[in-house]
């Protein structure tokens, strides 16, 4: 089980398939292992040894595919770095792990001065962008051009694979541990519940960085199909290239979702090609669903729930879960069964298993959970209990093995001695036609310790006011829950992967004036 093998499959089997698609760059797998190889072999000239970390700070394209596989092909392991960090959290990351090599594009190279200034060990910057390679830097296609191919390392079952960096949502980022093994068991139980489209194209507009993105174009690496990839998401951009190169299917936040449906073009392209769309990263879609499958009536849905933990899928709710009768009945909401290999628990704070309906931790085991956190021993024996990775989301689940999440267990607002789940509450407010997105978080109250607060994005041209939104509530959870304060923003503050920083809420609630709460 390494994750190099698929290449090796699909050079024997269909080699002039088409690989990649960036721009107006194409590339068959022949061409694209040729290029793995040759890296692979650059990579070690520069003294990448059996185990040593390679990070690449760029956006999305053909030579981030060629990153990440070439550093499996020469025996190295991945650190992928979030483009949205500021240069102090990147340093942290290369300290962290000990990055010796860093691949940057034209978006990023600016900052390879402050970053050799702040790092312990300045690494090598290798430059793999358009223009001309800045100085003191290699040039990515002059090292693939002057480097014979080398033979394929074949590291792979427990070795290390990747070391990825969590986003940020609760605090100062952890390097997660996933081995060949863990990537591999992740990807292939998925490919039974949601094979490729065979002959299809895959859009890759979610980051690359990000565990979400990298396991879902290592999925279509392994089925051996193609892929279409964007630098970074614009509405228009993507809606461009979907018809264009008649994308089959792609992974979305709702995030971005909703820009699409929004964009004024939307209707003008020719979208029949794209027969699915995976969502993920909220359980509050209810609305974006309804308005996504009456513009897009034949397109298969499907929503997953996962973390980097989990490389990242621990469950998925299938197409089969997003028709009108499966909407009407709130199947649509759950966030599905766990899949093929994974187990799953709902448990109380002792980890034992709580009745079917009752909220408690979401616990999971397999051979996708990760081995550990990078240098963190702790943390790791916090989150790794008996085997089972304690999530810290809460959920339910329902006799047929469905899960609810209902929020970060961190994030329950205890208001007059209830506890309020945010998600049940964004769920409601959610359904309300003129709220686009929304987020909820708890502020103090000197009566109740905590009250509900709402933060809402409305839709485009869409009015409405806090009564409204509360009268609005009322119809589907209990007056007590209900937002007791509503904010009106243009955007939520998102992680890469398009979750919403509820700490950023609470942080620019806190640095304002105080005000009553009804």
């Amino acid at each position: 089980m390494y994750m190099t093998q698929c290449l090796h499959r699909t050079l024997q089997q269909t080699p002039e398939h088409l690989a990649t698609c960036f721009g107006e760059r194409r590339q068959t797998y022949r061409q694209f292992v040729e290029r793995v190889a040759r890296l692979a072999g650059a990579l070690q000239r520069l003294g990448m040894a059996p185990g040593d970390r390679v990070g690449m700070l760029a956006h999305n394209s053909d030579r981030y595919l060629e990153y990440l596989f070439a550093v499996w092909w020469g025996g190295g392991v991945l650190n992928p770095v979030n483009s949205r960090w500021s240069v102090a959290e990147i340093v942290y990351s290369l300290d962290d792990c000990g990055t010796t090599i860093l691949i940057v594009d034209e978006h990023f190279a600016g900052l390879a001065g402050e970053i050799s200034a702040l790092a312990r060990t300045p690494p090598q910057f290798i430059y793999a962008g358009d223009s001309e390679v800045p100085s003191g830097m290699h040039g990515f296609e002059r090292l693939i051009a002057d480097t014979p191919p080398v033979e394929d390392a074949g590291r792979g079952g427990d070795d290390l694979a990747c070391i990825l960096y969590t986003g940020g949502t609760t605090g100062f980022p952890k390097g997660v541990m996933q081995s060949h093994l863990n990537l591999w068991s992740a990807c292939m139980p998925r490919m039974v519940d949601m094979p490729p489209i065979a002959g299809g194209r895959l859009l890759q507009v979610a980051p690359l960085f990000h565990v979400a993105g990298m396991a879902r174009a290592l999925i279509q690496f392994m089925a051996g199909e193609s892929h279409v990839l964007v630098a970074s998401f614009d509405a228009a951009h993507t809606l461009q290239v979907i018809e264009r190169e008649q994308v089959t299917e792609t992974l979305l936040v709702p995030s971005m979702i909703l820009a699409l449906l929004a964009h004024a073009d939307f209707d003008r392209h020719d979208l029949s090609s794209l027969r699915r769309l995976t969502y993920g990263a909220s359980p509050s879609a209810g609305e974006m669903v309804e308005q996504l499958l009456a513009r897009l009536p034949d397109i298969e849905l499907s929503h997953s729930y996962g973390l980097t933990e989990a490389c990242p899928v621990v469950s998925s709710n299938l197409p089969c879960n997003h028709t009108p009768e499966a909407r009407a009945s709130g199947l649509s909401r759950s966030v599905g069964r766990g899949g093929l290999g994974v187990q799953v628990k709902i448990v109380d704070p002792e980890g034992v298993e709580v009745p079917r309906g009752t909220v408690g931790e979401i616990i999971v085991r397999g051979p996708n959970i990760m081995q550990g956190y990078w240098n963190k021993p702790e943390e790791t024996a916090r989150a790794l209990r008996n085997g089972w990775l304690h999530t810290g989301d809460g959920a339910y689940m329902d006799e047929q093995g469905y899960l609810f999440i209902v929020d970060r267990l961190k994030d329950m607002i205890v208001s007059g001695g209830e506890n309020i789940y945010p998600a049940e509450v964004e769920n409601a407010l959610a359904r309300h036609p003129a709220v686009a997105q929304c987020a909820v978080i708890g502020i103090p109250h000197a009566q109740w310790g905590e009250a509900v607060h709402a933060v809402v994005v409305c839709s485009p041209g869409a009015q409405v006011d806090e009564a409204q939104l509360r009268a609005h509530c009322r119809q589907y959870i209990a007056g007590y829950k209900c937002p007791k304060s509503v904010e009106f923003i243009r955007q939520l503050p998102l992680s890469a992967a398009g979750k919403v920083l509820k700490r950023v809420l609470r942080e620019a609630y806190a640095a304002r004036p105080a005000r009553p709460v009804d």
